[in-house]
């Protein structure tokens, strides 16, 4: 436990009876909009940061705050109910809601595709499925427990396969502006099934504005290869968040893929500092789990986003990272696990050593 922890559990000693006056989770079913119906579970730190889980939609991370300040691009639509038969070509664009994170995959990540393998839409079907909620463990402040997590298990299935299961925990600390994302994904069918997975992390204003630095460090190209790509090119400064730009109206986008660099344990590190809201939002994840990270950039007028993506491929599709000889395949009973952790920083010492991974 760390010091803002026992910080708060020494301010609150004998004078909270009831744990909603300081953070936790709360489940509820939204009763309006695109999304009616759907569960959700509001979760707050206590600490400043409180984000929307969306169950129905495999546990994605939808509206995410901390204190006043946004830090998710939400699209125009914002969350909708799942809608499983949505992978086919682009119709995965119609159910996507932005937010914090959406997860690609499990078996797919990149646009839509068809060979001798079978037909698969953009981005995978694991963000349209629903959860089945197995855990909600709270906080217990008075008992001193600080802890909390959500735990669910999202089925990629179909019959004659694959059959693959994302077991998914949700946690943090009360007392940290900080969640952790924890996934296992199972091949519980009897066959060898592909697998690739991509964490759609989406960013918007206030934390995305001028004067923000976006921060990330390795080897890039851009995706078109175009050495004079508008955004990616040696002579502009492609981590500075710039004004909405025109030409990101409609479809306008630059990507660039990164084969991320990792310090001397393997931990990678990327995010965002906003020098004028005095924070920076910081994701740290495993090389060796995920060792590629893109970075997506549509600055288009009220479509304002920079999505930092860490994924086991670039979105490149099934196809081609079979071709490459970089599509994983999972054994009947085989798993891998990956890591995600957010926090914001608001120390100017912690602030710093995020940001110098630009100079690395």
């Amino acid at each position: 436990m760390d010091n803002n922890t026992e910080e708060l559990k020494h301010r609150m000693r004998g004078k909270v009876g009831n744990r909603c006056q300081v953070g936790g989770i709360e489940l509820a079913v939204l009763d309006n909009g695109p999304a009616k119906g759907s569960r959700i579970a509001w979760i707050d730190t206590g600490a400043g940061l409180r984000y929307k889980v969306l169950l129905d939609r495999g546990m994605d991370i939808a509206e995410a705050f901390y204190q006043q300040h946004s830090l998710a691009w939400m699209s125009h639509s914002g969350p909708v109910n799942p809608q499983p038969m949505s992978d086919r070509g682009i119709d995965w664009l119609r159910t996507f809601g932005g937010g914090l994170m959406t997860t690609c995959g499990l078996c797919h990540v990149g646009g839509p595709e068809d060979d001798g393998f079978g037909s698969r839409g953009l981005h995978g079907r694991i963000s349209n499925t629903p959860a089945e909620l197995v855990q909600v463990d709270q906080p217990d402040p008075l008992m001193g427990k600080m802890d909390f997590c959500l735990i669910g298990e999202i089925f990629e299935s179909q019959v004659f396969g694959p059959h693959l299961l994302l077991r998914r925990k949700i946690s943090g600390t009360l007392g940290n502006p900080s969640l952790r994302v924890e996934d296992e994904v199972i091949n519980r069918g009897n066959t060898q099934a592909p697998h690739m997975l991509l964490y759609h992390l989406n960013l918007g204003w206030p934390l995305l504005d001028e004067g923000a630095e976006i921060v990330w460090s390795g080897h890039w190209h851009a995706r078109d290869q175009d050495p004079n790509n508008r955004i990616f090119n040696p002579s502009n400064n492609f981590k500075a968040c710039p004004a909405p730009r025109a030409d990101h109206a409609g479809s306008g986008e630059d990507v660039a893929f990164i084969d991320v660099a990792a310090d001397r344990s393997g931990r990678c590190f990327t995010g965002v500092h906003n020098p004028r809201l005095g924070f920076a939002l910081q994701i740290a994840f495993q090389k060796k789990q995920l060792p590629w990270l893109i970075n997506w950039q549509h600055w288009g007028t009220n479509e304002y986003v920079m999505a930092l993506e860490p994924g086991t491929n670039p979105p490149i599709g099934q196809a081609k990272a079979r071709e490459e000889g970089t599509l994983i395949f999972l054994e009947p009973g085989e798993s891998r696990s990956y890591r995600l952790d957010f926090e914001v920083l608001h120390e100017p010492a912690a602030i710093e050593i995020l940001t110098k991974w630009n100079s690395i």
